[in-house]
């Protein structure tokens, strides 16, 4: 006897059959349901997953100890006790793709590709029950989540999504993208006035850019009050933003949030990808132009600019090397690798495996994932990779690695992304690396191979800050990134790149960054006024 899960549906939760992903959540605590209580890192709760194909109403899928968990690799290692409990069920959509190619994947709903928290899934009530080495229990999923609500427009914040015809041929399924429009005071007073435009990029979001926000700001505070939340929020909380921005106090530009998640991720990565599709393309064809259509907009190179953190700090750089005809420069904060050889920490190209390095020594060592900011160990690659194997199989779960996995890998023979590595051994395949560096994501690489062509085109426009301690080592490609940047200064390597790297000192974090959002855009603003053409 073991502990066994059943799940199902009735008709009248869905009249049809499902394929997707079934999951049983377990929580210590009840306060939130468990299924909120999941994840990738150290802090989640159990949970377990397995693939369902073709599930009726009705009938019942099991999790057992052979079905796959994190952190807990199987229920049989839960110690008995009381936990709360939740059932669910990830529907999937099936998608006859233009390259011949036929796969089942999550179509994100407006959440950012959040598997516990997307619209559409089945999921049960929560129980909670008594858990021993013989439990049986059954979950019926007799809810479904609803669709996010959808955030009215207002005098400074205008939302819009368009179908986009390249994506949506690629994927032979409607695909969108969307855009949160920030705008300048005096924008509908000023109708013949025409502005920059600053591009924010990174995960899905439907907040303003640089963190607008009306919540709250007019409410009165006590000095408490104002301390505690200071102490909870970035320097730049979202109302001094808002009070700067309303008042005229920073340069007059529209600001706008791509929004372009895919059926692999949150975010496309914002170049032609073998995986996802030709979103380079339909973000430089198609979107700029949307934005240049919908708005009054200086319609060229040197009055649109970039910036972003983390993803959307590579998603900057990526975007301003690949498409310098298009953009007039990229400010890049906190970026993911951009260099390979630092694949946040290990290097895909000379490491045999991605878990653990063994190389040369008796002590194997288990490879991070994150750090704290004093250096302990966080999750380690392991881990992280094992969660996501829970969410989903073939490279489907959203996750940061899969994430990476679908947009820069090469299409694999069943029609999901190559894996860059087995997630259960670690084991790296490098002709997946070498293809990920020929098609040009590896960013230090490219710009290093093309620099003769295209370091006329950027001169000055590159711009990277980041904590010297930052959490997931994205430090350490950015050093790589310097290195070469800092060789086109020497006779036959040029021209000089002209830009900014900087760093934070010390124990700086991942997030950091050295300018308030208004010294950014003051910055930027600057930037357009020196590149603009001369009458």
């Amino acid at each position: 006897m073991a502990q066994t899960f059943t799940l199902s549906y009735p008709a009248t939760t869905r009249p049809g059959p499902i394929t997707g992903r079934a999951f049983v959540f377990i929580a210590r605590t009840g306060g939130t349901e468990p299924r909120l209580q999941a994840g990738t890192t150290r802090r989640s709760e159990p949970f377990f997953g397995v693939d369902v194909s073709d599930l009726r109403p009705g009938a019942s899928v099991k999790v057992d100890p052979s079905t796959p968990g994190f952190p807990l690799a199987s229920v049989g290692d839960l110690p008995p006790g009381e936990y709360f409990v939740q059932g669910m069920v990830l529907p999937y959509t099936r998608f006859a793709r233009a390259d011949g190619h036929t796969i089942w994947a999550h179509m994100d709903a407006g959440e950012g590709q959040r598997f516990n928290a997307s619209p559409g899934a089945l999921v049960s009530e929560v129980q909670k029950v008594r858990i021993t080495r013989a439990s049986r229990v059954s979950l019926s999923l007799t809810k479904v989540l609803p669709p996010v609500a959808r955030t009215p427009n207002t005098e400074w914040v205008e939302r819009f999504t368009f179908e986009s015809k390249l994506v949506s041929a690629f994927w032979n399924h409607p695909m969108t993208l969307g855009g949160v429009v920030l705008l300048p005071r005096g924008y509908h007073q000023n109708t013949q006035k025409r502005y920059p435009v600053v591009y924010t990029v990174g995960h899905y979001s439907d907040r303003p850019p640089f963190g607008f926000t009306f919540d709250g700001c007019d409410t009165p505070e006590s000095a408490t009050a104002r301390t505690a939340r200071l102490a909870r929020t970035s320097r730049e909380p979202g109302c001094e933003f808002q009070r700067a921005w309303t008042s005229g106090q920073v340069p007059e530009v529209i600001a706008v949030f791509l929004q372009h998640s895919t059926p692999f991720y949150d975010d496309s990565y914002v170049l032609n990808s073998a995986n996802n599709g030709p979103y380079g393309d339909a973000i430089t064809r198609e979107f700029v132009a949307e934005m240049d259509r919908r708005y009054r907009t200086i319609a060229a190179p040197h009055a649109r600019v970039l910036t972003g953190g983390s993803t959307g700090g590579w998603d900057v750089l990526a975007l301003q090397a690949h498409y310098p005809q298009v953009f007039g420069g990229a400010w890049s904060l906190y970026p993911d690798q951009l260099d390979f050889r630092n694949y946040q920490f290990g290097n895909i190209y000379a490491d045999s495996n991605a878990f653990v390095i063994r190389e040369g020594s008796w002590l194997p060592r288990e490879i991070p994932s994150s750090r704290t900011v004093e250096g302990m160990t966080d999750v380690t690659m392991r881990e992280e990779n094992a969660a996501e194997a829970v969410i989903a199989s073939h490279g489907r779960s959203g996750g940061q690695w899969d994430g990476w996995q679908a947009a820069w890998a090469p299409v694999g023979s069943d029609g999901y992304p190559k894996p860059l590595w087995d997630k259960r051994t670690g084991v790296i395949d490098h002709t997946v690396a070498n293809a990920m560096r020929e098609r040009g994501y590896d960013l230090r690489d490219y710009l290093e191979r093309h620099w003769s062509t295209l370091g006329p085109q950027l001169v000055g426009k590159l711009h990277i800050a980041v904590g010297d301690m930052d959490n997931y080592f994205l430090n350490l490609g950015v050093y790589r990134m310097e290195t070469f940047l800092e060789s086109t200064r020497e006779p036959g390597k040029g021209p000089y790149y002209g830009g900014t790297i900087t760093y934070g000192r010390p124990l700086k974090p991942h997030g950091w960054q050295p300018w308030s959002n208004q010294e950014l855009l003051r910055i930027m603003a600057k930037h357009i006024e020196q590149n603009a053409p001369r009458p």
